[in-house]
């Protein structure tokens, strides 16, 4: 079947579904392989929970006409979703970058649905099937499609600019994350750039963080750009006033007080605002988008808890947030500071070194007591406590009670889990 009798039949079951746990009614049920898994084996499961059609690429797995066989299941989800976002008519936002990609992607939705009928990525399904599944969600009325896209080895962001076709893009920044992967912070600048290189070749517009240097110079001879500064009055002027710890900014004389903390949400709040002047979006209705806005999914939550102030950032962590998040934590006017800071993962073999880096931070810095979580921070020298798992953290705090009314940041890679801790504080 080729992919426009495919998007066909997308048209009349416009839902589509990877997990046969989560089919709901009339789902097309595309079945995906994994290193653990092989879809083509729930195809059965799938129509007996009443998916519509089950796409497979095992010819042992047909059952029925609902049954459509395929070279590629993953290669057919891909080829279905370009040709859909090629059939509507929505102009499509990309954005990339090490740091602060979804926070990014929620506030650019919020003020853009001010104005418009959009869709955005749902969580961070942001990778080679995440893109595609998230393209799939365009309606006939949507009119822009804010989309991010993640990567943790070269030519990946290329390779979902070709699903995507961006009609925009934004990185957010270049940082030490998945350095394993990329193979060092060159490799990252590279890799994230080609979002970059997708745009200028296609003379494509570009949204820039011009108090960033080094998009600054990757774009200096390319006019389609609308930027942001802090400092260089070539761009649109945006101002932090404060971070305590909540971000305030100050835009046309307009002061915007956010839910966002820590001064390293500054630019994801201007990449927002830049991209909403950009699209005639009111900038009374920008700020009420920014200022209702409120994070969840354990990014740099405010949690208050048996009296204490707690900063949850624990969906996520490497060199470069990690580095911004202990630093605003520093800055701020609380007392009784504890931090609690789990292993970063993917640095493959900067990982020492890097956790070492982190540790002498600290030693900078005041504050009553540094918890350093998992095997890798318990190799680091330092004289603050070393716990080597979850476990030996539970422990430690069910026998040591943090003094009352304490700060706490909670910061470390996903695969750690900090946010367990919430239950023993």
């Amino acid at each position: 079947m080729n992919v426009q009798d495919l998007h066909s039949i997308f048209l009349e079951f416009p839902s589509v579904n990877t997990d046969t746990r989560k089919i709901k009614k009339n789902d097309i049920f595309f079945a995906l392989k994994g290193d653990n898994f092989n879809g083509n084996t729930y195809a059965k499961q799938a129509l007996y929970s009443e998916a519509s059609y089950v796409i497979i690429d095992q010819e042992e797995y047909y059952i029925n006409e609902k049954t459509i066989l395929v070279d590629d299941v993953l290669v057919t989800l891909q080829q279905l979703a370009n040709y859909h976002r090629n059939f509507c008519n929505a102009q499509v936002i990309s954005l990339t970058g090490s740091n602060g990609k979804t926070t990014t992607k929620e506030l650019i939705n919020a003020v853009l649905a001010r104005k418009y009928k959009t869709i955005a990525t749902r969580g961070n399904l942001n990778n080679h099937i995440g893109v595609p599944l998230t393209l799939l969600t365009i309606k006939p009325d949507t009119e822009i499609a804010i989309v991010e896209m993640g990567a943790n080895h070269l030519k990946e962001i290329e390779f979902l600019c070709e699903i995507a076709e961006p009609d925009f893009g934004y990185i957010t920044n270049f940082g030490k994350a998945h350095l394993e992967g990329f193979g060092g912070i060159k490799g990252v600048i590279k890799g994230k750039s080609e979002l970059y290189e997708y745009l200028t070749k296609n003379n494509k517009s570009i949204f820039l963080n011009a108090d960033d240097s080094i998009q600054l110079d990757k774009l200096k001879n390319y006019t389609r750009k609308y930027g942001f500064s802090s400092t260089n009055s070539k761009y649109y002027q945006i101002e932090l006033l404060e971070a305590q710890p909540f971000v305030i900014t100050k835009v046309e004389d307009e002061s915007i007080t956010t839910n966002l903390i820590g001064s390293y949400n500054f630019h994801n709040c201007c990449a927002a605002i830049i991209i909403g002047k950009f699209f005639n979006v009111e900038l009374k209705e920008i700020k009420i988008a920014l200022e209702q806005y409120t994070p969840d999914n354990n990014r740099s939550q405010i949690i208050n808890s048996n009296g204490h102030y707690i900063i949850l950032d624990a969906y996520n962590a490497n060199p470069s947030s990690m580095k911004v998040a202990i630093e605003n934590f520093d800055s701020l006017n609380n007392t009784n500071k504890t931090m609690i800071l789990g292993d970063m993962f993917e640095l493959g073999e900067s990982a020492k070194e890097e956790h070492q880096r982190i540790v002498e931070l600290t030693r900078t810095m005041q504050f009553n007591q540094v918890l350093f979580v998992g095997e890798n921070f318990y190799k680091t020298q330092t004289d603050s406590i070393k716990l080597r798992s979850f476990e030996d953290l539970k422990n430690f705090i069910k026998e040591n009670s943090l003094k009352s009314n304490s700060s706490i940041l909670i910061k470390g890679s996903r695969g750690m889990a900090l946010e367990r801790v919430l239950d023993y504080l």
